[in-house]
């Protein structure tokens, strides 16, 4: 019974710590601290609530107490001794007054959790930072919980998290949105760091696992409520249109052993229709908000393309190279120009795009990056130069961390003179 109330507590917790956290922000002005006031309300809960039962509120209470861990903070504070129950009184009176504890867990909330958001995502943070951060603060996990997801040591999350609050106390940054001036900017911060959740989760850079599921579906829980709290802003629906799209493969993308099967071999029938209608929506919305097309929204129209295509050779890919071009000319780099040059080569034929991958090779940014010799393999491939193609495969396998990947890397480069597949677009 006791451990059925724990994974109450777990789910509750996910759910409810973000909001308690940002509401707890609002009113402390100190990130650092309303993290350890909802730690404790945490604490509380795995005390009582397996012996007294799980509250019919549950982020009711633990808002009600980590309102008056805090009140016991501020009178505890030595800095303001002297005047701690004037203080005291004065905080609850008018900043803690709870007489409904369900209306002030609703209350300022959307403000507060996109401020919450901003905050995780502040520049002055490094992009590992921000990613631990707002794992912790927004997606609701634990240090260890994300240390396994990345495959690092727990230690090092666990500073990271550390240095990252201590950094916003030592700036003194403002918990409040953007002014319009910034928003544009540090929105496109936020985007970019659930995006890299997601990607890391899709594609895994390192370790045993092609896929880590688990990172794709906190993204996507980002992602919605990004979406809910800036329901005006175009690219936070191209970003949630993407990641539903590409999150409806993610069945059909491994095998039975767990094995790598890139978009050209997976059974389309697998594909989650749900996530893929989704997917469509939020791109629509995100269409009627701004006729100007942003990179996540360009990216979700690539996405579309294959989702409505019911056999690789129905895919649209003209159209594909269009928009690759489009998101070149707004969000110009090698990484974008691969993607175009696998689907120049699907439109035109794979010495077309040869030309534009040889071009990439000239200098040196995507040198340690190893799509590009798999690319350039399958091309050669292609194009029956074999020998070529198998050294290019056997480069790529070096390049990358993935042990899934690097396996089916060198069964193509062994392979080479038998069929083709395809590479993956991304």
């Amino acid at each position: 019974m006791a451990t059925d109330t724990h994974r109450t507590i777990d789910a509750v917790w996910r759910i409810e710590s973000p909001r308690l956290i940002a509401s707890l922000t609002r009113i402390v002005r100190d990130l650092g601290l309303a993290e350890d006031l909802a730690q404790d309300a945490l604490v509380a809960a795995l005390e009582q609530w397996p012996e007294s039962g799980v509250p019919d509120n549950p982020g009711a209470w633990l808002m009600a107490t980590a309102k008056h861990r805090a009140i016991d903070h501020f009178r505890r504070n030595t800095v303001l001794e002297r005047k701690h129950e004037e203080l005291g009184r004065e905080f609850e009176e008018k900043e803690m007054a709870v007489p409904d504890f369900e209306a002030a867990l609703d209350d300022d909330f959307g403000d507060d959790l996109l401020r919450l958001v901003f905050i995780s995502c502040h520049p002055a943070l490094s992009t590992e930072a921000q990613v631990a951060l707002t794992l912790r603060l927004i997606g609701g996990l634990k240090t260890e919980e994300i240390a396994r997801a990345f495959l690092m040591p727990e230690a090092t999350i666990a500073q990271r998290v550390v240095r990252a609050k201590r950094t916003l106390a030592e700036k003194r940054v403002p918990f409040e949105v953007p002014r319009r001036v910034e928003l544009a900017a540090r929105l496109s911060s936020v985007l970019g760091v659930i995006y890299l959740i997601f990607n890391e989760g899709y594609s895994a850079t390192a370790g045993e696992d092609w896929m880590r599921p688990a990172l794709c579906e906190d993204a996507l829980r980002l992602g919605r409520i990004l979406a809910e709290l800036a329901p005006q802003e175009p690219e936070v629906y191209g970003l949630v249109a993407l990641m539903e799209i590409q999150a409806s493969r993610s069945r059909a993308r491994v095998g039975p052993s767990g094995e790598p099967i890139l978009l050209f071999d997976q059974n389309r029938a697998h594909w989650d229709q749900l996530l893929i209608r989704r997917g469509l929506a939020a791109l629509a919305h995100a269409e009627k908000l701004s006729s100007a097309q942003g990179p996540y929204v360009l990216q979700a129209e690539i996405a579309a393309c294959h989702a409505r295509a019911r056999t690789p050779e129905e895919t649209d890919w003209p159209r594909i190279v269009t928009l690759y071009a489009a998101l070149a000319q707004l969000a110009p780099s090698p990484v974008v120009e691969l993607n175009r040059a696998v689907a120049v080569a699907m439109a035109f034929g794979p010495a077309a795009g040869l030309e534009l991958v040889d071009a990439l090779t000239v200098g040196r940014s995507l040198e340690n990056y190893h799509l590009l010799p798999s690319v350039r393999g399958d091309l050669l491939q292609k194009l029956s130069r074999l020998d070529e193609a198998r050294a290019e495969f056997e480069r790529a396998a070096s390049l990358t961390r993935n042990a899934r990947e690097r396996k089916l890397l060198l069964e193509r480069a062994q392979a080479c003179a038998v069929g083709s597949t395809q590479p993956e677009p991304r």
